[in-house]
């Protein structure tokens, strides 16, 4: 059964004008340390929005979220609920989906460390949210939200900035779903994975041929438009020919990037 958790706004976030007024004369103590040590520690913290706040204001960063962590399948945003709060995905993964009254989804997309969820220009969510994997996220009102954007004109361009890819895959995803063979499909789905990977684990010497994949099979298939016996098919095809290898740890090793590159831009076929 799907878990939905409650967040509470026990404490509430009042706005930060600056750093200094949080904190006069810089001292900082007791809550304030620990948080403002949370955000200058965050490993995603230099590749997501928050990289647009300097270190000295790292402070009003840290009054303005709350860190909670979510187990697999416990909804994060409920279709048609108020929005109110804006997530930053720290670890793990998040599946967006949009819902039909007869109770089919189509999942529109994944959100993974240093992405967001939970914008929105309406009154409510206009999708839903799901964790699949355990997920840590960083909380923050949207009410804090528009005094970030109006302080920090920094965080304003990486929000923009976040939104045109975003709109940029929206657009990828149609091509996908409209135009391609249930090959393609797969085979782009996994160099997109790749992309996640890299971006992720700069350092790691196989980053650039490892696939991060944590949703089940039902997931993706859901996201492509396809039945899970195609994907199926189609996953052991690639391993047949020795384009990827098994699964581990939620990766699957790309033994062979042109010709999966190939196959996803329909120049070669399986």
């Amino acid at each position: 059964m799907l878990k939905v958790p409650v967040f509470p706004d026990s404490a509430p976030m009042p706005p930060s004008p600056s750093a200094q007024a949080l904190h006069p004369a810089g001292k900082r103590t007791g809550r304030a340390d620990t948080d403002s040590a949370r955000c200058l520690m965050c490993k995603v913290r230099e590749y997501n929005l928050c990289s647009s706040i300097e270190d000295h204001d790292v402070a009003v960063l840290a009054q303005a979220t709350r860190q909670i962590s979510l187990p697999p399948g416990t909804a994060v945003i409920e279709e048609g609920t108020p929005a109110s709060a804006f997530f930053n995905v720290i670890n793990g993964t998040v599946k967006l989906f949009k819902s039909l009254p007869d109770g089919r989804r189509q999942i529109t997309g994944f959100a993974d460390a240093g992405q967001f969820v939970g914008l929105s220009n309406s009154r409510t969510y206009s999708f839903g949210a799901e964790t699949v994997s355990t997920v840590l996220l960083c909380r923050c009102t949207h009410t804090q939200i528009e005094n970030l954007l109006a302080e920090y004109p920094g965080f304003a361009r990486h929000l923009l900035s976040a939104v045109t890819h975003e709109l940029a895959d929206a657009q990828e995803q149609m091509l996908l779903l409209g135009r391609k063979t249930a090959k393609e499909k797969v085979a782009s789905f996994l160099l997109d994975r790749i992309k996640q990977y890299h971006r992720t684990h700069p350092h790691d010497p196989d980053a650039e041929t490892t696939a991060s994949v944590p949703m089940t099979r039902v997931d993706i298939a859901d996201y492509l438009g396809l039945t899970i016996e195609t994907v199926s098919r189609t996953i052991s095809a690639l391993r047949r020919d020795k384009i990827i290898s098994g699964t581990e740890n939620h990766c699957i090793r790309i033994l062979s990037l042109p010709n999966l590159q190939d196959i996803a831009y329909g120049l070669k076929s399986i």
